[in-house]
């Protein structure tokens, strides 16, 4: 009487890694993202190891599970994977304060984003 398994929320060619708690803004990491969108994949792998932009480095680390799950868990050609899907979003905002002067404080917002990488398998042409 155990519930089912989840269905799969990729296609079968197809790998999928998540990472939900990037330090800095979506629309930062967002710029990052728009770097490897279409690429192949190890082709955006060096394009964020060699980024100026801080969040590259956690975007990198999100590509390389992705590639990791794709060998590991799917069986797929790692030479033949492109990133098919880079998506940001929202995550948490640590809300916290800074004293001012006069006894005034003032709310700082620390927010955190959200990454998703879908990396797909396709044939050489």
């Amino acid at each position: 009487m155990s519930k089912q398994a989840a269905p799969r929320r990729v296609g079968d060619k197809e790998a999928l890694a998540v990472n939900t708690t990037i330090r800095g803004s979506a629309q930062k990491l967002n710029l990052v993202a728009g770097l490897i969108r279409g690429r192949r994949a190890e082709d955006a792998m060096n394009i964020l190891a060699f980024s100026k932009k801080a969040m590259a480095e956690d975007a990198r680390k999100v590509l390389a599970s992705a590639i990791a799950n794709a060998e590991n868990n799917h069986n797929l050609d790692v030479d033949a994977l492109v990133v098919a899907e880079a998506s940001v979003g929202k995550s948490i905002t640590m809300k916290r304060f800074h004293a001012r002067g006069r006894g005034k404080s003032t709310r700082i917002l620390k927010p955190f984003s959200r990454l998703r990488i879908v990396v797909r398998e396709v044939e050489e042409a």
